[in-house]
């Protein structure tokens, strides 16, 4: 799959099939759109090509809203390279890009810049200025300008019945299993390994501090969950938790993961980790000595669950 960042730097002389979208989260309902873009694709033999934008208009738009995003840019393609996409543009969204009408944005973007023969959208898409554009137009525009106009019914959609925001509402609620289960993949975190204050080590439970540099980022809901991660290949499991240490009185947030079976020093180093259950709340103990017992029997749930789930 080839990149592009800005459709103004892309050019073909193929002909392209196009989907457009945010498509925070690749979830199952996204995937049943992008197979039917390859499956057209294919049997067309053109270019399957995926348009999106960056920051996610939202962003732009409602400054306010303080939206989270499922996917960090970066996992997002990724998760998209991994379907077999051709061609995935990445624009950036902006107020002056906001304003194009959806007129302008057919012409200007899907025809002169993008050479598309056929659109295949989702039942209740909208663009251009104001989201004032709908299928209707756009089969107005198909006729005008030459291309096709393919809409997956709500029928098809709601078989699956996912959206990225029950994705972010199961994710912020600690519902790890029913995020993971609308994704098709599990939830994952990013991010490069800093020093802590190296209690764990102390107490006999080293951990990987993670520092997620993308401040739009969702963060699960705060607690103890089993994770997973590839590091240099080999997998490994642990428990994680997210939160603010209220035992030592921590005063920020942290992700700290506690592997087990590596000894390894992982700082300086970006680790991918797969959020796969929720163990339990974060919890406040009278002392150390708690925590440790706690851990000790963290670490033996973990282990039972691990066996026979994972």
């Amino acid at each position: 799959m080839k990149i592009t960042h800005n459709f103004s730097n892309f050019s073909t002389s193929k002909k392209t099939i196009i989907t457009i979208g945010t498509f925070d989260g690749v979830h199952l309902g996204h995937q049943k759109v992008i197979k039917q873009l390859l499956n057209s694709s294919k049997k067309e033999k053109e270019v399957s090509l995926l348009l999106t934008f960056f920051p996610h208009p939202r962003m732009v738009l409602q400054k306010n809203s303080n939206l989270k995003l499922i996917n960090t840019i970066e996992e997002k393609s990724e998760l998209l390279k991994g379907l077999g996409l051709d061609e995935l543009i990445i624009h950036p969204f902006n107020q002056k890009f906001s304003r194009l009408s959806a007129f302008e944005f057919v012409r200007n973007v899907l025809v002169n810049q993008l050479n598309i023969s056929k659109l295949i959208i989702g039942y209740d898409h909208h663009f251009g200025k104001n989201r004032e554009g709908n299928f209707e137009q756009l089969q107005e525009y198909g006729e005008i300008f030459g291309f096709e106009v393919e809409e997956i019914s709500v029928k098809n959609l709601n078989d699956i019945s996912i959206s990225s925001t029950k994705v972010r509402k199961a994710l912020e609620e600690g519902n790890i299993s029913k995020a993971n289960n609308y994704l098709g993949y599990n939830f994952m975190l990013s991010g490069e390994v800093v020093k802590g204050n190296n209690l764990g080590e102390k107490i006999g439970f080293p951990t990987a501090n993670i520092n997620v540099k993308e401040d739009y980022k969702l963060i699960p809901k705060t607690g103890v969950y089993i994770v997973k991660s590839f590091i240099e290949g080999v997998l490994y499991y642990g428990m994680m938790n997210i939160g603010n240490r209220p035992t030592i009185n921590g005063k920020h947030q942290t992700i700290e993961v506690n592997f087990f079976d590596l000894d390894d020093n992982l700082y300086e180093k970006t680790i991918k980790v797969e959020l796969l259950k929720f163990l339990r709340e974060e919890q406040k103990f009278d002392s150390i000595d708690d925590l440790k017992t706690q851990l000790h029997q963290d670490r033996k749930v973990a282990k039972n669950i691990i066996l026979e789930s994972f």
